[in-house]
């Protein structure tokens, strides 16, 4: 049901990513200039706290192995993560998948270099407001939420590049 709910929204992301042509959604929700919600997530690799992280420019992103634009917006995140850890920033994954075993299998193929965690009771994009995958939310290093993507992201492009130095 998820996987068919997902098919229909990837079809809308689709026409909307062609609508925007390589623009960035920059959408303001409610939160954005909030102070990002904090949560402390387990799974059996890890136990992620995002406050852990303040001090540091995060990369808060929600996945799945089975979303195609997820799939086509990981190798800039790996790219970007690569480059950009020195200077403080840091990605966060936030996995909705229930297959322990698919998001595994992913993390290896794909050379995942960044924090991810399994969240399949989608508790915590819940929290977020997130019904669709993926979907970035970047932090200041103070916990305040700055901007809100819907959709695969060049995390290499200048744009990109430029506004998460600047935080």
């Amino acid at each position: 049901m998820k996987k068919l709910l997902f098919a229909g929204l990837a079809l809308v992301g689709l026409a909307a990513t062609v609508i925007l042509a390589g623009h960035y959604s920059s959408s303001r929700p409610q939160h954005i200039g909030a102070a990002a919600a904090d949560f402390t997530l387990k799974d059996s690799d890890h136990s992620v706290t995002l406050s852990q992280f303040r001090g540091q420019v995060v990369v808060l992103n929600f996945w799945a192995t089975w979303c195609p634009p997820c799939v086509e917006e990981t190798p800039s995140l790996v790219s970007m993560q690569q480059r950009m850890r020195s200077r403080g920033i840091t990605v966060v994954g936030v996995s909705i998948d229930e297959d322990g075993d698919a998001y595994h299998h992913f993390l290896q193929v794909h050379a995942i270099n960044f924090i991810t965690v399994r969240d399949p009771a989608e508790r915590i994009s819940t929290m977020y407001g997130t019904f669709g995958w993926p979907e970035t939310y970047i932090i200041d290093r103070q916990g305040i939420i700055r901007r809100k993507l819907i959709g695969p992201v060049d995390w290499n492009s200048p744009e990109m590049t430029q506004f998460l130095s600047a935080l």
